[in-house]
């Protein structure tokens, strides 16, 4: 019997630089990597790309300015709410230099006690024990402060609301700082609103809408298109990007669709076999400790080929030993087991059966795994190669 499931290698490429050919580059190291590591390919392997290196191939950057000329294009250049902001020196803050240096005064209006991807300005025992109703109450800074002082984050060893605020005045913009948790609550200091949640922006949205905002924007909504020639993304706006330097960013990849199904071809061409590509930026998962929600991209796999769409049709195994099976052992249940499992219905959605196994996409539970095996810092390995994910225990 076989006796090893699933397997995820990182897989080294060289650093990568804009106008490098991926699709070939990736192909190769993912070959080379099976010379020198002795595994070989099965059809339904997965080659996983991150997304970062798909946009630095394409040249996808903006810089400050970029983002300042749009922002004062769309807005006019007075003022504007950036509201539900995360908290993050990579993923924010550089956005948030080229919002202010694009109008004169920015309502700065954070969520709390923590963003929209976990990361706290405060605890939910101190909102508790100050008596604060976070679903209602609406904070000054200096209310804040008087509750809850200065704090800086557990991790980052930064006071974020110190940090943007500085940000705000250093290009040169007035700034004013509220702590709200419905959208609605700036249309009393401003009707010009660019919601920057990332996963509930349509709901903000919404509601500003409805409540009677002159001006509603989101991060999609700014380099959706070029300025002067700069990078964009049609689809997803300044959404999934990321500071690539002190005055530059790199935007969420776009047009990736062919570059997967490239590699894919190309991958049939040099092993015979069928194997799927996916491009993955953050994964979807929480840090229990820092409470932090992995996935500050829009979407956890942007481009992926076609067998990758779709989510799990798993039985749990636990329960059909401790309930199906339970006056069976050793060899008759693992039997037992495996039939049931090659007789599965094609849509167990409902059935107690699967009760337990992960209701997610694919590509999400996927782009996950990758995550965790590429990290996001020096191991080099943009690319892994994911085998037997869709192989159950009754395959031998």
């Amino acid at each position: 019997m076989r006796c090893v499931g699933v397997t995820s290698r990182g897989i080294r490429l060289p650093v990568l630089k804009t106008g490098d050919d991926l699709a070939n580059i990736v192909v190769d190291s993912v070959l080379k990597a099976s010379e020198n590591e002795g595994f070989k390919f099965h059809d339904r392997d997965v080659v996983a790309i991150t997304e970062s290196i798909v946009a630095r191939c394409q040249g996808n950057y903006a810089s400050i300015d970029d983002i300042a000329n749009d922002v004062r294009k769309k807005t006019g250049g007075d003022e504007v709410a950036v509201i539900f902001p995360i908290l993050s020196r990579n993923r924010f803050a550089i956005l948030l230099k080229g919002i202010a240096k694009g109008v004169k005064k920015v309502y700065l209006m954070l969520s709390y006690p923590s963003d929209e991807v976990g990361n706290a300005l405060v605890t939910y025992d101190q909102i508790y024990e100050k008596g604060i109703n976070p679903y209602s109450d609406v904070l000054s800074l200096e209310k804040y402060r008087e509750l809850f002082g200065y704090r800086v984050h557990e991790f980052t060893g930064v006071d974020y609301v110190d940090y943007y605020v500085k940000i705000i005045k250093e290009q040169g913009a007035d700034v004013e700082v509220i702590f709200a948790n419905r959208a609605d609550a700036i249309l009393n200091y401003t009707k010009k609103v660019l919601t920057c949640d990332i996963h509930t922006r349509f709901a903000s949205k919404r509601l500003l809408k409805d409540k009677g905002a002159q001006l509603i924007l989101s991060l999609d909504d700014i380099l959706n298109a070029p300025v002067n020639g700069s990078g964009y993304n049609e689809k997803y706006g300044l959404l999934g990007s990321n500071k690539a330097t002190e005055e530059t960013v790199k935007l969420f990849p776009r047009d990736g669709q062919p570059l997967v199904e490239d590699v894919q071809r190309k991958l049939k061409e040099k092993t015979g076999k069928n194997i799927e590509v996916m491009v993955y930026g953050d994964g979807a998962f929480k840090d229990p400790q820092g409470k932090i929600w992995e996935l500050a991209d829009p979407v956890v796999s942007p481009f992926h080929t076609e067998g990758l769409r779709g989510t799990p049709n798993e039985l749990k195994l636990k329960y059909l030993a401790d309930n199906a099976y339970k006056g069976l052992k050793g060899q008759e249940l693992a039997d037992a087991i495996k039939e049931d499992i090659k007789v599965k219905e094609k849509n167990l959605v409902g059935k107690m059966a699967s009760e337990g196994t992960t209701p997610r996409q694919i590509t999400d539970l996927l782009g996950s795994l990758c995550d965790l095996t590429s990290g996001s810092g020096d191991k080099g390995t943009p690319v892994v190669l994911i085998q037997g994910y869709f192989d159950n225990y009754a395959d031998e």
